[in-house]
Parts: C-alpha cells; sequence; structure tokens
C-alpha cells in the first residue's frame, strides 16, 4: 500500500505539532519549514486536517495550528482513513472505456481488503506517540522553537 504525498504531509505535519511542546500555536509557514515541504501543500493538508478536526487554527497575527484534542488521540489508521478520497486502488479501465473484466472482479474486493488491513494495522499506532527528541530536537531549533544546544 502506498501512501499519496498528501497524505505523507499530512502526518508529518501532525507529527511536528505534536511534538511542539510550547504551547504556542505554529504558523503554517513554520510547519511547512519544519516538515521540508512547499507551503501550498502544507496549507492545504492545515486545511484538510482542521475540517476532520484533527487541528486547530487561529487567523490572525497571533493566530496558529495547534492539535485539537481529536488529534492527540489520532490513530496513523484513523488519520489515512479520512484522508484517504481513493475509491479504488484499481483503476479498472481501458483507454476504451472500462475494463471488460470488470465484471463480479475478485482483484478489487481483495485491494479493498489489502488497504483495510493495513489501516487496521496502524489503528494501534498514535499520531503523537510517534514523534521523539533524538528526530524532532533538530527541527525544532531549526524552526525556533529551541534554543541551539
Amino acid at each position: 500500500m502506498r501512501m499519496t504525498a498528501f497524505e505523507d504531509v499530512s502526518l508529518r505535519a501532525l507529527m511536528l505539532l505534536a511534538a511542539n511542546d510550547t504551547g504556542v500555536p505554529l504558523a503554517t509557514r513554520t510547519i511547512a519549514d519544519g516538515v521540508g515541504t512547499p507551503y501550498n501543500h502544507v496549507s492545504k493538508a492545515v486545511l484538510r486536517l482542521r475540517e476532520l478536526g484533527y487541528v486547530e487554527a487561529t487567523r490572525g497575527r497571533s493566530g496558529g495550528v495547534q492539535l485539537s484534542e481529536a488529534g492527540r488521540k489520532a490513530t496513523v489508521g484513523g488519520v489515512l482513513r479520512a484522508l484517504d478520497t481513493r475509491e479504488d486502488l484499481a483503476e479498472c479501465e481501458t483507454p476504451n472505456g472500462d475494463c471488460p473484466l470488470n465484471f463480479q472482479c475478485g482483484l478489487r474486493g481483495a485491494l479493498r481488503r489489502a488497504r483495510e488491513a493495513f489501516y487496521r494495522e496502524l489503528d494501534s499506532v498514535v499520531v503523537s506517540s510517534l514523534p521523539h527528541e533524538r528526530q524532532m530536537g533538530p527541527v525544532l531549533v531549526q524552526i525556533g522553537l529551541r534554543p541551539p544546544a
């Protein structure tokens, strides 16, 4: 199973927000710098994460983004399930239209079950438990949330 770039950026943003122990909301640009992704991509991810209730975002000079209570409890499987917009993993189309094998196709069902097994395996992994000091320390220094050691 392969995550989309959007799902990857969204999970990285959640991990960075989980590592932010300052209590100060982060600007979307700061999140983009911290996860090494263009601002536009992170902005879209933050908007979707807000719609799903994983983050709280406040506009304005003193605004920013921070994890919501639901975001602190969110699992990787739950987040990926919520972000996945693909109907089927198989395209089931040819240049001439629908696949001629589409009628009662066993592949689509098998792929759906495999995707759900992938998510189920990640349902026990809480996103906020993933960041650790060795991983996040340098990033937090880079974006100005911690002084250099």
